[in-house]
């Protein structure tokens, strides 16, 4: 494997924090007992005391400056300031852990856990003095280093930001170190399949679980991916829809079933069609369509509540209002209203008649120029 300069460099610092002992991948217990946030979210007002605290998270930047230096930590909910004093770290003769370990072998992008207090500095920002800190993982790779910077209006200016979309798809982790802001919709994801569960259950419809490897698959019109039971000596599909087996469940005795699956289909793929993907299926026994449109509504308000405070969700430049009733139109009302194809009443003429057979060359051809 060929390694950049960089890698090298932080191999070797691997062999010499080996060589003092330290171990920078302890397989052993790290109490932490707060949080970035929750620091900065308490510590202005005093409510908590903040005197004996144990945080962990990733190194994003250091500046050191002789005997006192500065770095910022980066937990999951945000980053905060530590100051490391060398005669606070080291208290007797042997200066190593600051002098070697800190100024030397601890890189950006190393995950580190720390002990110390909450203090103010003389710029006003809050930061953790740091009385003793300990290595949790050596980083072997080194991050891109995104600056940020303030214009005269104090408009934040971000330099050498990892932005593109190929390597941000490829390594989210990545993406998620250094675009923390990524994480909400991670977190946003988390918390809308919650809900529809939460809903669900209330509703006493059973969650459950249908096989991914069918002898037939169905449910939808997709190719599949093929692969190969070897004990069975049989081909089997990974499934394109749950369709099938939730039904059979209905025909079983249940009453409601849901089921949150993967499915896969074997075909052309971007950035909005995945060939790996997740959806949810909900089957209810002696209701009709007309219910199942009152259900989605009901649900959807339900989610957009839990996840924004309220119904009006911005997407984009636009904002979008999920308070019930939606409006509803049948799918040639549909077309009409947003296309202004008031020519597709004529899509109501038998199949085959010279007027409609025109109308739908007309409409492929709209289709194709816009």
């Amino acid at each position: 494997m060929q390694l950049s300069e960089q890698e090298i460099i932080r191999r070797q610092s691997l062999e010499e924090l080996a060589k003092l002992g330290i171990n920078p991948y302890p397989a052993e217990l790290f109490e932490v007992n707060t949080s970035a946030a929750d620091i900065h979210e308490h510590y202005p007002n005093q409510k908590i005391d903040y005197k004996d605290i144990s945080i962990a998270g990733r190194v994003m930047s250091r500046r050191v400056m002789g005997n006192a230096s500065f770095a910022e930590l980066q937990d999951e909910t945000g980053r905060i300031q530590l100051y490391f004093r060398r005669d606070d770290i080291c208290p007797g003769e042997d200066k190593t852990m600051y002098n070697t370990v800190f100024k030397k072998l601890l890189d950006i992008g190393d995950i580190i856990g720390v002990k110390g207090y909450v203090f103010t500095t003389q710029t006003g920002e809050i930061s953790i003095h740091v009385t003793s800190f300990k290595f949790l993982t050596k980083a072997l790779r080194p991050l891109p280093i995104v600056k940020e910077t303030e214009d005269e209006q104090g408009n934040k200016i971000l330099h050498d930001a990892f932005t593109d979309p190929e390597q941000r798809y490829r390594q989210r982790y990545v993406d998620l170190v250094v675009n923390p802001h990524v994480r909400e919709a991670f977190i946003k994801r988390t918390q809308l399949v919650n809900s529809m569960r939460e809903y669900l259950n209330k509703k006493g419809y059973l969650e459950v679980e249908t096989p991914i490897l069918q002898p037939l698959y169905g449910g939808a019109a997709a190719k599949p991916f093929k692969t190969h039971h070897n004990t069975l000596d049989m081909t089997l599909y990974m499934r394109i829809a749950n369709e099938l087996y939730l039904k059979r469940l209905i025909v079983g005795g249940f009453n409601g079933v849901y089921e949150f699956s993967k499915d896969f289909r074997n075909e052309g793929m971007s950035r909005f069609h995945n060939p790996e993907f997740t959806q949810v299926e909900l089957y209810v026994a002696y209701k009709d369509y007309y219910w199942m449109m009152d259900l989605v509504e009901e649900m959807i308000e339900k989610v957009a509540i839990d996840l924004h405070g309220n119904t009006e969700v911005k997407v984009g430049e636009n904002l979008i209002d999920f308070k019930r009733p939606w409006k509803r139109f049948t799918m040639y009302e549909a077309i009409e209203h947003f296309t202004e194809l008031i020519f597709l009443k004529w899509m109501k003429l038998p199949c085959g008649t010279p007027a409609r057979n025109c109308m739908c060359r007309l409409i492929r051809l709209w289709v194709r120029e816009n």
